[in-house]
């Protein structure tokens, strides 16, 4: 069940009704039989994986609260990421394996096996897998209730793309009573709307275009290639950000605090605050239970003391926190996706970031030459955006196709082929109509973000007097339901993150 199709926006209306009236003293409990519905209507084999993760790690998370041993929290890895892996990276390692086998033992190859890749499994995993680290470490005492426990693992509007949030910023709020508070539900629905404007109005118009262009990269280079990063950097933030707007907006209708997961990472002035910006949650993540770890453990001290030992003190120090952030960039790719083109957007993601720590010197430099932040206009701060954006979208050219060289090829036809005149006279299956349309709603989306800078927009709306209140809300409700894509022999596109 999609978060854009009719059937959820019944099952949506009929929960927040019942939420409120018949089931107001056993929210979370009907909070949880709801979550556990929407996860059964999505796909009814999903529950066997989740279950399977929510009761095994509710079980250890006990043992470690109550004896503190590193095995039992081994345990409760090997069964997250044991089922995470069975599922999603299997067929990718065996894919692997029978590609050395193809160059020792040809005719020797070892059978795929097709297992259900659950809508949402690599959110509730993390979510898990900070749980229990952050019992063994004692930040808070495991849950005593399977079924508050469960509710956290579960909550559905964070099922099909996050925030991967943490027990302990969403447990109170999920499990207290919420009495109806009609200007928290008001605020919450112009989140809804908004972010149903970004995925139907935006996001799913320019992906006709998209997929287009990729289909055929021989065809499509060139300018082509050009056109495809400047409509997928649309699209995914457009997507991405309208998915999470859609699930802050419930779960601010239902009284419940979930936290940002996009800070207007377009206009980011670097890769790293870029990364500071966007999928926020997923980069903190990692950031704390890999990262950290990762730098401080026997082995990165062993390869910190050889280091310095034999490359000097200043390289020598950075090698092990290199060392580090590479680790995570990889696995961040392997999280988006088995298959090696994620693995190498990773990498050069990380790349990216050192290459440009390496270089401040050299940047503080060229500023003292040539003042460039004196320009009129904050001229520099918008080049230095407009860079990060195409960067990063060049990048996420390894989203679109699949097999890595095929992506350089096709980027590096950018600065090779001229053709222009086949793009002027191609309309890549949207019409004048969309486009303009797409470029209208871009317009609106960089106005808000820029009038939100200092304060939320819908807290400037709603603190005028209440009927106020109605009138913008309206005009929202209105444009989605005239130029959002769908309608008779409509098939709604899911997120382009719940892939990942």
């Amino acid at each position: 069940m999609l978060f854009v199709s009719y059937e959820f926006i019944a099952f949506l209306t009929v929960f927040i009704v019942c939420y409120y009236t018949l089931f107001k003293k056993c929210q979370w409990q009907f909070l949880l039989f709801g979550s556990l519905l929407f996860y059964f209507l999505a796909g009814k084999f999903y529950l066997i994986y989740i279950a399977l993760i929510t009761v095994s790690v509710y079980f250890v998370a006990l043992k470690i609260y109550r004896f503190k041993q590193k095995k039992w929290l081994y345990l409760g890895l090997f069964c997250t990421l044991g089922t995470l892996g069975a599922v999603k990276y299997l067929n990718f390692v065996i894919a692997n394996f029978n590609f050395v086998l193809d160059k020792f033992a040809k005719n020797t190859h070892l059978s795929y096996i097709n297992l259900i890749m659950p809508m949402g499994i690599s959110f509730y995993t993390f979510k898990s897998i900070s749980y229990l680290i952050d019992v063994y470490r004692g930040k808070y005492r495991a849950e005593q209730s399977l079924g508050k426990f469960a509710l956290y693992v579960s909550f559905f509007p964070q099922l099909v793309q996050g925030p991967i949030s943490r027990f302990d910023n969403i447990s109170q709020s999920l499990f207290e009573l919420h009495t109806y508070n009609h200007k928290g539900f008001i605020r919450g629905s112009y989140r809804l709307l908004w972010g149903y404007f970004k995925k139907m109005v935006v996001a799913d118009r320019i992906s006709t275009a998209v997929l287009t262009i990729i289909s055929d990269a021989d065809t499509y280079n060139g300018a082509f290639a050009l056109l495809g990063i400047v409509f997928y950097a649309i699209q995914i933030y457009a997507d991405f950000s309208g998915g999470i707007d859609i699930t802050i907006g419930i779960s601010e209708m239902l009284g419940i605090k979930v936290e940002e997961n996009f800070v207007r990472p377009y206009f980011s002035k670097s890769i790293k605050e870029y990364w500071r910006r966007w999928h926020i949650t997923m980069g903190l993540w990692f950031k704390d239970y890999v990262f950290y770890p990762l730098s401080v453990s026997t082995p990165m001290l062993k390869l910190s003391k050889f280091s310095r030992k034999h490359f000097g003190k200043k390289i020598g120090k950075r090698i092990p926190v290199y060392a580090s952030a590479l680790t995570v960039w990889f696995l961040t790719g392997l999280w988006h996706g088995a298959g090696w083109n994620f693995v190498v957007w990773g990498l050069l993601n990380g790349i990216c970031i050192l290459i440009s720590d390496e270089l401040k010197g050299l940047y503080g430099g060229v500023h003292k030459l040539i003042p460039v932040k004196k320009l009129p206009f904050r001229m520099y701060d918008a080049f230095s955006a407009l860079r990060t954006v195409f960067i990063m979208s060049s990048i996420r050219m390894l989203d679109c196709y699949e097999d890595v060289g095929v992506t350089f090829k096709t980027f590096f036809s950018i600065f090779t082929v001229n053709n222009w005149d086949r793009v002027l006279g191609s309309d890549l299956g949207v019409s004048t109509a969309d486009y303009i349309v797409v470029c209208t709603g871009v317009i609106v989306i960089f106005l808000t973000s820029m009038a939100g800078r200092k304060k939320d927009v819908r807290d400037r709306v709603l603190g005028r007097r209440e009927m106020f209140w109605y009138l913008p809300l309206a005009v929202l409700f209105i444009v989605n339901l005239i130029f959002g894509t769908y309608g008779i022999g409509y098939d709604a596109t899911q997120f382009i993150y719940n892939r990942f």
